[in-house]
């Protein structure tokens, strides 16, 4: 069912890897053009806009795009207990986790008088976004929203997609995980035409603009980040979803299929790509990905993911033919079903799940890790979401006169030798009373 690329007898370079890697390129190329011009409307036209694609592309039309506080109550009071329960064991977990990420303020004195303080600030405002499209995400709700919590961030909204079954409310279980978490400015705005509100604001809705935005979504939300960027900050594009799994012999090829298909699930544009040195493995785990694609409840939507261009097992001469493939894939997700895994050699990934009983649906759910991660590519360079996506570093410099005097020629001969002599007069300055 999933094709095969095989890379074995070759010596490939570093370009020669990065091209040899399955991605749906036409399918991005056409989201970041259409998210473009939604992003532009909605910047243009505001309100009505948002209403005409909430029509277009949700079904939904007449509701409020700013959720009132009763919807949150109701969807609260009406949420399972056991849903609760499992979401609030998420969100302690991930408080803690966040928790670690926030760097103490740092003071260093460089000479007597000479100080230097590395302080950590909050971003004022921040956007989140919740996707409802295919499948709703209580779960993104804690991924998002705790860890600016953390950071200090003192105000925060949240959107997510207009649910036609719902008369055009958010989903209930969305709406209760934002109560749970305190968030009380919500809005029913789906796809890249949210993006566009937070970043330029929709003063008909009182919604102000933000500083930050964050969250997952599919290729035209993801897409819309990069519309927006420079405008406001962004976490990692998090479009629609990857798992690469690097296996050897000794892999269960069962857990393996179930792994791969549970990622494939989420969109019909998901990466499920298996790395492996064993054909036999190949083999075994094609046919049980698909007699679990053919079981499962959204299988249509995965089966068209797995036949995908995203999609392939890739047979590889050994061990370290596959790190060098998953390293130039920089997966949002990597799994290691290996007998040696040395994690640390794997250094391009969102998050690595180590072993078999470290499913990526863990991280989903229940790690403590955040489940917002960077796609296409980008973890090379780019890192998940977390409380650091919310702080600023911030140096504040405290130098007095003797201090200043210690660096004062120094600063002089730099200056001159830049041809800014209005730098040195400056220092020079303070030395003439």
């Amino acid at each position: 069912m999933l094709r095969t690329i095989d890379l074995r007898g070759r010596t490939l370079s570093a370009a020669e890897w990065l091209a040899a890697v399955p991605r749906a390129q036409a399918a991005r190329d056409m989201a970041l053009a259409a998210a473009a011009e939604i992003v532009h409307d909605v910047a243009e036209r505001g309100e009505q806009a948002l209403r005409e694609q909430a029509e277009r592309f949700d079904g939904a039309s007449g509701h409020a795009i700013r959720v009132p506080a009763e919807q949150l109550d109701e969807a609260l009071e009406a949420l399972d207990p056991e849903v609760r329960v499992a979401l609030e064991a998420a969100i302690a977990r991930v408080r803690i986790a966040s928790a670690a990420q926030v760097p103490p303020p740092v003071v260093t004195e460089l000479a007597p008088g000479a100080v230097v303080e590395q302080r950590w600030q909050p971003v004022r405002r921040v956007g989140v976004y919740v996707p409802g499209g295919k499948a709703v995400y209580p779960s993104s709700v804690a991924m998002n929203v705790v860890p600016a919590q953390v950071a200090g961030v003192g105000q925060i909204a949240l959107t997510s997609p207009p649910q036609r079954e719902y008369g055009g409310r958010v989903h209930p279980s969305i709406l209760a995980a934002a109560r749970i978490l305190g968030v009380t400015e919500v809005y029913a705005m789906g796809g890249a035409g949210a993006i566009g509100a937070f970043a330029y604001g929709v003063e008909s809705l009182g919604l102000d603009p933000v500083d930050v935005v964050s969250g997952p979504g599919n290729n035209f939300v993801a897409a819309a980040k990069r519309v927006v960027a420079g405008r406001v900050g962004t976490d990692s594009e998090a479009g629609a979803t990857e798992i690469v799994i690097v296996a050897d012999a000794t892999a269960d090829p069962d857990l393996v299929a179930a792994d791969l298909v549970s990622q494939a699930e989420h969109d019909e544009q998901a990466s499920a790509v298996l790395v492996t040195d064993s054909e036999e493995l190949a083999a075994q785990v094609d046919l049980l990905t698909a007699a679990r694609a053919a079981a499962t409840r959204n299988g249509a939507r995965a089966l068209e993911a797995l036949t995908g261009p995203q999609s392939a097992i890739v047979l590889v001469d050994d061990l370290a033919a596959a790190t060098a493939f998953s390293n130039a894939y920089a997966p949002e997700h990597l799994e290691l079903h290996l007998a040696d895994p040395r994690p640390e050699e794997f250094v391009n990934a969102g998050a690595v799940f180590v072993g078999s009983y470290a499913p990526v649906s863990l991280g989903d759910y229940l790690a403590g890790s955040n489940h917002i991660l960077p796609t296409g590519g980008q973890a090379r360079y780019a890192s998940g979401l977390s409380a650091s996506t919310f702080l600023r570093p911030q140096q504040v410099i405290t130098y007095d006169r003797e201090a200043l005097a210690a660096v004062r020629d120094a600063i002089v001969t730099l200056a001159d030798a830049e041809d800014l002599p209005a730098h040195g007069e400056a220092v020079e300055a303070r030395f003439e009373v």
